[in-house]
């Protein structure tokens, strides 16, 4: 682990509560969109990204407008989920561990069309709202390293999960980097690292009723090195480096 950051809390990865207690805030996801609650969060966030740590978004034009879409960033902190959202005017459903729900954040998660996950479960409800989000054209954020890296780097390691989703739902996917996220645990020493979120060009596989171990890993590893890819681009380059790039594609 780079000493230079704060170090995170151990990691709790088996919720004591049984499967009912989540049920209700499934069934309110499954059911209805997110409401004014998250343009609320979206704004208080927004506003702490922009201002704090200068986030700037590149490529946000990439991500399609309407249909079902997976946002497939890499993760650090627990500002990515607001990073992603910020620079897009689709509302994004999150993914996010069940110790979360506890009152009186979670009529907030709930509102702001966030739901929970058992990790260490199998947790097979938690894909079952996802994919409910996407048949109804919506908008989910999941991350293939399963959770935050405590290293301050890429994972070696992909979860099969959003190929998982991927192939279930056939949806449009958009690799997204999230550059210098790692370092957001240091506002406890002041300190606050300019954070570039970079938007991939959409991909999508076809959509199977039954994909196996092997094919959810397979386009799971898929859609991360295209997350590594964007993400090694902004480590060579920097923010303004990807930006002229990009002015000179557009001028060729």
């Amino acid at each position: 682990m780079d000493e230079k950051l704060v170090a995170l809390k151990p990691q709790v990865y088996r919720d004591p509560r049984p499967k009912e207690h989540f049920d209700r805030f499934h069934e309110r996801t499954r059911s209805r969109e997110p409401d004014y609650v998250y343009e609320l969060v979206r704004i208080a966030t927004s506003l702490t990204a922009w201002t704090f740590f200068r986030a700037h978004g590149v490529g946000a034009e990439r991500v399609p407008a309407h249909g079902p879409l997976i946002l497939a960033p890499n993760h650090f902190s627990f500002m990515d989920h607001f990073f992603v959202g910020a620079f897009i005017r689709r509302r994004v459903s999150f993914m996010a561990k069940s110790q979360l729900f506890k009152p009186p954040m979670q009529w907030i998660y709930t509102h702001g069309g966030v739901f929970p996950v058992r990790r260490g479960y199998g947790d097979d409800e938690a894909f079952k709202t996802a994919t409910s989000i996407l048949e109804r054209g919506g908008t989910i954020a999941m991350y293939s390293e399963g959770g935050r890296s405590r290293t301050g780097k890429l994972s070696d390691t992909v979860r099969p999960g959003i190929g998982r989703l991927a192939l279930l739902s056939g949806a449009t996917i958009v690799p997204v980097a999230i550059h210098g996220s790692s370092r957001v645990r240091n506002w406890k020493r002041l300190q606050f690292p300019k954070v570039t979120i970079l938007y991939g060009d959409p991909i999508r596989w076809e959509k199977l009723d039954d994909p196996t171990r092997e094919q959810q890993q397979e386009v799971a590893n898929a859609i991360f090195a295209e997350v590594r890819k964007l993400y090694t681009q902004l480590d060579a380059v920097g923010r303004s480096g990807v930006m002229r790039e990009r002015r000179e594609l557009r001028r060729a």
